[in-house]
């Protein structure tokens, strides 16, 4: 009996030595996703619609936060993202600015591809504001003015010079026979910040996105002159001109999707593919799209990609018109 048991022990220890240890299913930890800009523009909404709609469709098992990291256009969070290589619990929404900032220089500690895609969500554009008591009645009025004297006319944008807000108009007054050069823009680093200084009277008008004027559009504090879109959009921007109704050929999209950390897991990254994929098309993530006023433009990684290594042309081309590449 002893020398059965024995052997069986050891058997029983070989065996236990032997046998991998498999790691459990992807998600196990608690997600962070990350806005890389102050709480009240279009990155902060974004990520909250996702983290409400994730929760409320109880589509990911585990905890969640939205995490503000703001600064220089987006590099604060895309060093953030870097620091947080091979993570699969960190995810970080971007846009244009994740594009424009490898251009421009601003993001200096890496590129763009080192993030992982993993969805475009939305697109939304952009619209030049001006206070609700404005001289300027018509976008044609405004651009009337910066024609006639650019210094004096200031604007304000939630992002660094070079970068979305200020690239938004400068691609309109570039196609209005304005000199780009001569605008004078002030930078801050959300949308709020922005609005703030335009309601204080400290600039002319704001070019901003979309979702991050509704808010001040519905209070009625301020004005929408134009918006970027190819046709009208429909809700409380139903009257809004477009700035081709205006007489000026120029559109301007402005797409936000979803990123991976560098060296995301492959599991992880069809994990979430899957995943946003679903949540795009509840009731919950909806509701976001109608009251943000976004428009549906959910591609999945491998089209994302795709997508991306075109806008980087198409950028580089307009920023090296407009003298802002490096």
């Amino acid at each position: 009996m002893k020398k059965i048991s024995v052997a069986l022990i050891a058997l029983v220890l070989v065996a236990s030595v032997a046998s991998p240890v498999f790691a459990a299913p992807y998600p196990t930890k608690p997600l962070e996703i990350i806005a890389p800009a102050n709480p009240g523009g279009g990155f902060d909404a974004l990520a909250r619609a996702i983290n409400r709609a994730l929760e409320v469709e109880k589509l990911y098992g585990q905890p969640m936060s939205v995490v503000n990291k703001p600064g220089g256009g987006g590099a604060v969070g895309f060093a953030y993202m870097q620091m947080k290589a091979k993570d699969d619990y960190e995810m970080i929404v971007f846009s244009p600015p994740l594009i424009i900032g490898n251009i421009n220089g601003t993001f200096s500690t890496g590129k763009y591809t080192e993030l992982v895609p993993i969805a475009q969500l939305i697109t939304d554009y952009q619209v030049f504001l001006v206070k609700a008591d404005s001289p300027y009645k018509t976008f044609k009025d405004l651009i009337d003015a910066v024609k006639k004297d650019p210094q004096a006319i200031k604007f304000a944008g939630g992002s660094a010079a070079g970068n979305m807000d200020h690239l938004a108009f400068c691609k309109v007054a570039k196609a209005a026979g304005i000199d780009p050069a001569k605008l004078v823009y002030v930078a801050f680093s959300g949308g709020g910040e922005a609005m703030t200084t335009l309601l204080g009277g400290n600039v002319s008008f704001v070019s901003t996105g979309v979702g991050e004027a509704l808010g001040q559009l519905q209070a009625g504090t301020v004005r929408a002159l134009a918006v970027t879109s190819a046709t009208r959009r429909t809700g409380v921007l139903a009257n809004v001109p477009t700035v081709k109704e205006s007489g000026i050929n120029a559109t301007y999209e402005v797409w936000r999707g979803v990123f991976g950390a560098p060296g995301m897991t492959k599991a992880a990254q069809d994990y979430w593919v899957k995943t946003l994929k679903k949540m795009t098309t509840t009731a919950t993530w909806k509701d976001s799209l109608e009251k943000m006023q976004w428009v549906d433009a959910y591609t999945d990684s491998a089209a994302f990609t795709k997508f991306l290594a075109d806008e980087y042309k198409s950028y580089e081309t307009l920023m090296k018109d407009l003298g802002l590449a490096k």
